[in-house]
């Protein structure tokens, strides 16, 4: 049997129906291993003996290394080439899974996920690139359709797959299978696609200190927020971090001011209302979802004795409705625009969180799967109209800006949203919240009280969550309104990727950008 032929550069749109399959595969991957996890934490937290905290940081820290390392990745694989550094995040995350299903103890669990959370970073920053790269105009909607249907794939995939696999054959396979689907896609891609050199645009000064300065605001608002039940809010270490991260955030806006290269385009939040507007109701849109599933997935089987497949079952319901109404919201969205879906969109995810936050000690199915469907249909009028809404309001030059700042809200909304909600969850265990929550040290009568106690944190995070969900119903609602006869001819998307450059003040012909309401696109090169 022959080896397949590499496709040439020149030749990569000919088969760009294959590269967006290779590519789809890594948009799969990393919001599986996300959502796998949460259904095995009771089970990785019995076998590692880790505390509640430490259960969390396993699934905070994959978020976390990908928040801080989406743009920077990204940004460097358009100047070194998207392909390799695809599959390299590919290589990075497989290795990652190896370790993590090897881990022996905590520390070696936590750290191998945060790798793993950095192979994560270069398939998201690259594979909707490359898609984009590869495919015309008229038919990049869709190929980006397909693209981000493989994350609501991964996300729907995750949770039964992990019940399943930790009751047949245990925790650990739900990182190794990872390793043959990685090898698979490294031989393919390897032997497929070609080794690219990047653009040949001016090379970009890389921005160290403007990455550095996210870094450290992520890390020393998130570890507070997370640990502050244990520490106390008022502890010198939780207002020291505080205050490191206003530091940190402060001095990343300065320097992204004046750099001559910075890492995120803050004109774009200055200047284009629309743009800003979405990208803060995406950030508090995740920050409302995400914790809420992970807690979810701990409280059916901690508080109401449910095994990890039941669990993986009931939690379904969410991503698959999400999954499949996405595509018809998104076609809505191009009639009516944004605004009414969207905003009517996290107004059903307030109720669902309500519902979520009324559930009793007992079983109550009905109530559970009717809270986890309504956040589904909520999610799925949100999700595809408000990316095409953000993706609408930049010039064509934009569009890689635009799609690294969406995925860096969705993976920060993630991450913030596991360790606020879950210090709320822990905050009703007081010291407990520094032992077991799923296995006793004590006895039976200790996990017993810990569950009773972590049962009512959970209320209080779902309630914390269905506000959250307002806030970003009322970011929704003031981003502006379109009427799509009214579009300008100038905002007309161009299909000649060699077209030049228009910058953006130029380009509205009423009002400026801050004020502009508008959805369609600015012309200007890919």
């Amino acid at each position: 049997m022959h080896a397949p032929h590499r496709i040439l550069l020149d030749r990569l749109p000919e088969h760009r129906w294959e590269v967006l399959a290779l590519t789809s595969v890594g948009a799969f991957m990393g919001p599986l291993d996300g959502s796998i996890v949460a259904v095995a934490l009771p089970a990785v937290s019995a076998d590692l003996r880790l505390s509640f905290g430490e259960a969390i940081w396993v699934q905070a820290v994959y978020l976390l290394a990908m928040a801080i390392m989406l743009i920077p990745l990204g940004r460097l694989a358009d100047q070194r080439g998207r392909m390799r550094f695809y599959l390299g995040g590919v290589a990075l995350f497989t290795l990652a899974s190896a370790l993590n299903g090897l881990s022996v103890d905590g520390s070696m669990l936590i750290v191998s996920r945060a790798l793993q959370g950095a192979g994560a970073a270069l398939l998201v920053a690259t594979s909707a690139a490359i898609v984009t790269a590869v495919f015309p105009p008229q038919q990049r909607g869709r190929a980006l359709g397909i693209n981000i249907m493989a994350v609501y794939v991964g996300l729907s995939v995750g949770p039964p797959l992990g019940g399943i696999l930790v009751d047949t054959v245990g925790w650990r396979w739900i990182f190794l299978i990872n390793i043959p689907i990685g090898l698979a896609l490294l031989a393919w891609g390897g032997l497929r696609l070609p080794h690219d050199h990047g653009s040949g645009s001016r090379a970009l000064r890389p921005d160290v200190l403007g990455s550095a300065l996210l870094a450290v605001f992520l890390v020393c608002l998130l570890v507070p927020v997370s640990f502050a039940p244990q520490w106390g809010w008022t502890a010198p270490e939780t207002l020291a971090l505080l205050a490191v991260a206003a530091l940190g955030l402060a001095g990343f806006v300065l320097v992204e001011s004046r750099v001559r290269d910075p890492i995120l385009d803050l004109d774009l939040l200055r200047r284009n209302r629309l743009f800003a507007a979405a990208n803060l109701a995406a950030l508090l849109n995740y920050m409302a979802l995400y914790g809420p599933i992970v807690l979810t997935a701990i409280y059916l089987q901690a508080v109401q004795g449910r095994s990890a497949a039941v669990t993986g079952w009931l939690l379904l319901s969410q991503p698959v409705l999400q999954a499949a109404l996405s595509p018809f919201a998104g076609r809505l969205s191009d009639r009516i625009g944004s605004r009414v879906l969207t905003t009517g969109g996290m107004v059903l995810l307030t109720i669902g969180l309500v519902l979520l936050a009324t559930l009793g000690d007992q079983s109550d199915t009905a109530r559970l799967v009717a809270g986890l469907s309504v956040m589904g249909i909520g999610l799925a009028s949100f999700s595809a109209p408000n990316s095409s809404a953000i993706m609408g309001s930049v010039r064509r030059d934009q569009l890689g800006v635009a799609s690294g700042f969406l995925a860096t809200m969705r993976v920060t909304g993630q991450a913030l949203s596991v360790a606020l909600l879950g210090a709320i969850a822990a905050s009703q265990l007081g010291a407990l919240g520094a032992r077991l929550i799923f296995v006793s040290e004590d006895g039976a009568e200790l996990s017993a009280v810990a569950a009773e106690r972590f049962a009512a944190g959970y209320r209080l995070a779902m309630a914390t969550a269905a506000g959250l969900a307002v806030m970003a119903a009322a970011a929704s609602l003031v981003r502006g309104g379109r009427r799509p006869e009214e579009a300008p001819a100038s905002a007309r998307p161009l299909d000649d990727a060699a077209a030049p450059v228009i910058p953006a003040v130029d380009r509205t012909p009423v009002e400026p950008p801050a004020a502009r309401g508008s959805e369609t696109v600015a012309g200007g090169s890919v």
